[in-house]
């Protein structure tokens, strides 16, 4: 089960964050400072799988942004890295080709997009074609809401 994924840019600034286990406000600080700081300082033909206190964390860096999840010692890696390639895949889709602004400036989006993938930190579509439906259904029934309420 994954933990948590992180998103955030080579300056280190968090551009977004998925928690699925509980933790406290400074706990989810200090985890996000210390993998950040980590993750930054390795070079990048560095294996992209850490062992991190009694979880396993893998990453990618996508252009300027990297997408890092936690999770449990008995998960594969290689499956955590293909739900992060399928994520951005969806993400490219919908944005078509993501940037690091679009994940700022549309952060209800991509966190959207996040939850019709996975759901409590597994994995609950594996279509890219089903989520993408369901994303654009949601963006109807959004513009329908607008267009009510610009009546009004």
């Amino acid at each position: 089960m994954m933990l948590f994924m992180l998103l955030f840019s080579r300056q280190g600034k968090l551009r977004l964050q998925k928690w699925y286990m509980a933790y406290p406000d400074k706990v989810k600080k200090k985890i996000t400072r210390e993998l950040v700081t980590t993750i930054l300082a390795r070079k990048p033909k560095m294996c992209s799988f850490l062992e991190w206190k009694d979880c396993k964390i893998v990453y990618k860096r996508y252009a300027s942004l990297y997408f890092c999840c936690a999770i449990e010692q008995n998960d594969n890696e290689l499956l955590t890295l293909e739900i992060i390639h399928r994520y951005v895949e969806l993400l490219d889709k919908y944005f078509g080709s993501v940037c690091e602004l679009d994940i700022i400036f549309n952060f209800e989006k991509a966190y959207f997009i996040l939850d019709e993938l996975l759901i409590g930190g597994e994995i609950q579509e594996t279509s890219k074609k089903n989520v993408l439906k369901a994303i654009a259904s949601q963006d109807l029934l959004q513009e329908q809401e607008e267009f009510f309420y610009s009546l009004q």
